[in-house]
């Protein structure tokens, strides 16, 4: 029998016998199920980010030393401008976040993530390479 190729992509190569990544080779005959999984990034960093920020705004602005005689001072000015870099940093680092897409392969031994990308259409053209391959083997 012929080996067929379904897919030949940015070093990932599906064919009716074996699915190869760069890290590891798989046998199809061995490949019961596919499917991706979405894994979202963990927003836990810039939410701090962004509290830190606020919190040192706070502090600035409830300390009556930084607080001259017309209401403002340089201390204060600075303060809260770091405050508020701090602030935009993290709002702008969770708004950069992107979810991750993996290849989750099933086998009589269980499942395994083969391949994680950021791009959920490549994810999606393995995934659809892998079940056409799964189909041909019969």
């Amino acid at each position: 029998m012929a080996e067929d190729t379904f897919l030949n992509e940015a070093g990932v190569t599906v064919t009716n016998s074996r699915f190869i990544v760069p890290a590891q080779t798989y046998a199809m005959s061995g490949i019961t199920a596919v499917k991706s999984q979405r894994n979202e990034s963990s927003r836990i960093c810039p939410v701090v980010f962004i509290a830190l920020g606020v919190g040192v705004i706070l502090s600035i602005l409830s300390d009556p030393s930084t607080h001259g005689t017309y209401g403002i001072n340089i201390g204060l000015i600075v303060g809260v401008g770091i405050g508020i870099v701090i602030v935009a940093l993290g709002i702008f680092w969770l708004l950069s976040l992107k979810p991750t897409f993996s290849v989750v392969l099933s086998s009589a031994s269980g499942e395994s993530t083969a391949l994680t990308s950021k791009d959920s259409e490549y994810i999606s053209r393995i995934i659809e390479a892998i079940n056409n391959a799964i189909i041909a083997r019969g």
